[in-house]
């Protein structure tokens, strides 16, 4: 499903860069020099114009499709869910002794956590 919707997607967003790139400026320099600008009246749309704002609502509405099967295809894990891997210490109890899968480190070279210490 996803696979269908990102092909259709891409579809969209190159008939889109298609279009926009296929119509003629009615800018002029951002309106300058008078006549015209962003609020004028310009009429009826055109065939270009309609055809840009259907492939733009195309393209917010598979893009909010694409995000929705992603989140439904990797459900979030919940911290809840995970079965603890060691017991809580509880207060006064000695540390528990390693189980052999690090190796040790030197008796004079205590580990602080860094990255560079689990490079070694």
């Amino acid at each position: 499903m996803s696979t269908v919707l990102l092909v259709i997607h891409l579809m969209i967003a190159a008939a889109l860069v298609g279009i926009v790139l296929v119509q003629k400026s009615e800018g002029g320099a951002l309106g300058i020099g008078g006549g015209g600008g962003m609020f004028a009246g310009r009429g009826k749309a055109n065939l270009m114009t309609r055809a840009t704002a259907a492939l733009g609502a195309a393209f917010f509405t598979t893009s909010l499709l694409l995000t929705v099967v992603s989140q439904r295809a990797t459900a979030p894990a919940s911290v809840l869910d995970q079965p603890a891997a060691t017991a809580p210490a509880t207060p006064g109890s000695a540390p528990a002794a390693p189980t052999g899968d690090a190796p040790a480190a030197p008796a004079g070279d205590a580990p602080r956590g860094g990255i560079l210490d689990k490079l070694r």
